[in-house]
């Protein structure tokens, strides 16, 4: 693997100036989850990758909400991000054309699931669902997969209920991202929310990856003062993703960076893959087509 990966940058370091007269720049956008400082300096070190091997700047967006990244796709601002599944479905949905899944992060144990969990602080006597009748619950955005998509649908399946303020819950908040969500639990000023984890792991280390484990490993949380209350199925890992319109020297490149960072640099993965990991396999547009169809069903 690593002849493989010396070889293909070899072969970028021979076509970067070729690469430089077709784009001027390469942008990265980066979905919430974390304060904008620390989703910077969580993906610099593969900006900078791309940008030697490319030979041109690379700048990384961080957008308010979710949108900001689908929008910076659709309208051609955005070139490269690691968007979730219901961020994908609604890229797609508004324009088939506009971007293509390239590689996914797996687990640990080579899968590339994960889920959405329902968490509160564990000294609030809030221990599952049906102890959050009545309660605030806090999600992180409407376009998040495991932040609002399948919550909305699970969530009422189990409680009977529906996602309307005031009908089971006692509220329905939005939150803004995964960090916020975390915060807001772990400060009460919301009785629970959702957010996303491997499920693989030790819940006192936020398990292996996701935003929980951020969230620890950055000292904003200590575990072991939260508990879990709900479990989602699993949700099949957001794609990396790259516009459609690039040149296809930059997208192969860029692709070979991504594929080839476990090996090549196991701690900017680490940063970059939220946690541990075994590293980016491909995937294609029909691992997502049961998210598309959620999405669009959500939607009517």
């Amino acid at each position: 693997m690593k002849k493989l990966i010396a070889a293909a940058l070899a072969t970028t370091a021979l076509a970067a100036p070729a690469m430089a007269q077709e784009i001027e720049e390469f942008r990265i956008g980066i979905l919430g989850g974390e304060n904008a400082q620390d989703r910077l300096a969580s993906n610099q070190c593969f900006a900078d990758y791309v940008s030697e091997a490319l030979d041109v700047p690379v700048r990384m967006f961080t957008p308010a909400d979710y949108n900001g990244v689908i929008q910076g796709l659709l309208g051609g601002s955005i070139d490269l991000a690691w968007l979730g599944a219901s961020s994908y479905a609604a890229t797609y949905l508004a324009d088939p054309e506009a971007v293509e899944p390239v590689l996914v992060k797996t687990n640990l144990d080579g899968s590339y699931g994960y889920h959405s969990i329902g968490f509160a602080r564990a000294d609030s006597g809030i221990e599952s669902l049906e102890d959050m009748e009545g309660k605030v619950f806090g999600f992180g955005d409407p376009n998040s997969t495991s932040g609002y998509l399948i919550p909305s649908v699970e969530i009422p399946a189990a409680t009977g209920g529906s996602m309307e303020p005031g009908d089971y819950f006692g509220d329905v908040v939005f939150t803004g991202g995964h960090e916020q969500t975390i915060v807001a639990v772990a400060n009460g000023d919301i009785d629970a929310g959702v957010t996303w984890a491997d499920g693989l792991g030790a819940w006192e280390d936020g398990y292996n990856s996701g935003a929980l484990r951020k969230a620890s490993d950055a000292g904003l949380v200590d575990m072991n003062q939260l508990v879990e209350i709900w479990k989602s199925e699993t949700i099949p890992e957001g794609p990396i993703v790259l516009r459609q319109a690039l040149p296809e020297d930059v997208k192969a490149t860029v692709t070979e960076l991504m594929n080839g960072l476990h090996e090549r640099d196991p701690d900017c993965a680490y940063s970059v893959a939220a946690g541990e990991t075994a590293g980016f396999m491909p995937i294609g547009h029909d691992a997502y087509e049961t998210i598309i169809e959620v999405r669009q069903r959500e939607m009517n």
